[in-house]
């Protein structure tokens, strides 16, 4: 999915149609999950995923953009097919980005929270594979990285045993820290996928993206405005009212009744195939369990 989104500014096209279908991802999780699942959301719900996206879109939007270059005759004239493609491929991005959150959803709901690991893992692997393809695109990025660079300087190794000096360009390391980053964050959000829903999972990672616009806005010194200051106010406010809208749901929400009137966490009846509930009573001598018909058991 991350491939779909960045192969599409080959496409020319545009970056504030890329934050509209970035920012649609919430949304559209909601609805995969309401059409496939079958789930249902309040109407708390849905107005705080709302006011969620629209934050992120008009903080992205309004973030300062730095000095325009002139741009080529020849880069603005270009077929419209391209341009079709590219967002035919973001559309494509943000459903497969949907579609991946239930299936974890699914997966972690059958196997168990602990297989998360195995998930990354897995994920990570089978994808190796397609970058094979664009195995000239990766060299031509890793030689541009090795030219040098005028805020950071080289970083010279010695090496005793060989008696040499290793010089490491300083781009290098920013990949090297990109990539522990990425690591952690990947990680996190898996895990996290684990423990909630795809919708919420969507929303902690939408609203992370909103957070890290503010703080590079911040840091980089390029000026807070109303607009960015607005949408982290409608991020903030959409994240907790959600928040107090799941919370609320599962409280008001009855337990659900399981087939033959078992409720789902209950110990003390089960229910064979042939819909007869059975009490689980004292162990036997050997270590089984012996079981009764409830019924039998109730009038005793």
């Amino acid at each position: 999915m991350s491939l779909l989104n960045n192969w599409a500014f080959a496409f020319h096209v545009p970056l504030t149609l890329q934050i509209v279908f970035r920012s649609a991802g919430l949304a559209v999780s909601m609805i995969l999950n309401r059409v496939f699942l079958k789930k249902r959301y309040t109407r708390l719900q849905v107005i705080s995923v709302i006011v969620v996206s629209t934050g992120v879109l008009v903080a992205t939007l309004s973030r300062p953009s730095p000095p325009s270059r002139p741009s080529n005759t020849q880069d603005s004239n270009h077929p419209p097919y391209q341009y079709a493609i590219g967002v035919g491929m973001l559309s494509l991005a943000t459903i497969l980005t949907s579609t991946l959150g239930i299936v974890q959803e699914r997966m972690f709901a059958k196997y168990g929270a602990g297989t998360w690991r195995e998930g990354v893992f897995y994920t990570h692997l089978l994808s190796l594979p397609v970058f094979a393809v664009f195995f000239s695109d990766v060299k031509r990025g890793l030689w541009s990285l090795s030219r040098p660079s005028e805020v950071i300087p080289h970083i010279d190794i010695k090496l005793p045993i060989l008696e040499q000096t290793l010089v490491v360009p300083p781009l290098y390391l920013a990949l090297l820290l990109n990539v522990t980053s990425q690591s952690v964050c990947v990680s996190g959000a898996n895990r996290l996928t684990s423990a909630v829903t795809a919708v919420s999972t969507n929303l902690v990672l939408t609203a992370r993206k909103a957070l890290s616009l503010c703080i590079s806005v911040w840091y980089f010194g390029q000026g807070m405005n109303a607009g960015l200051t607005t949408g982290a106010l409608l991020v903030l406010s959409g994240t907790l009212l959600y928040s107090y809208a799941t919370s609320r749901a599962k409280r008001s929400s009855p337990i659900a009744p399981k087939a033959n009137g078992v409720h789902p966490g209950d110990q003390s009846t089960k229910a064979d195939s042939s819909g007869t509930s059975f009490a689980l009573t004292d162990r036997l001598p050997n270590g089984v369990r012996k079981r009764k018909p409830a019924e039998e058991q109730t009038n005793e």
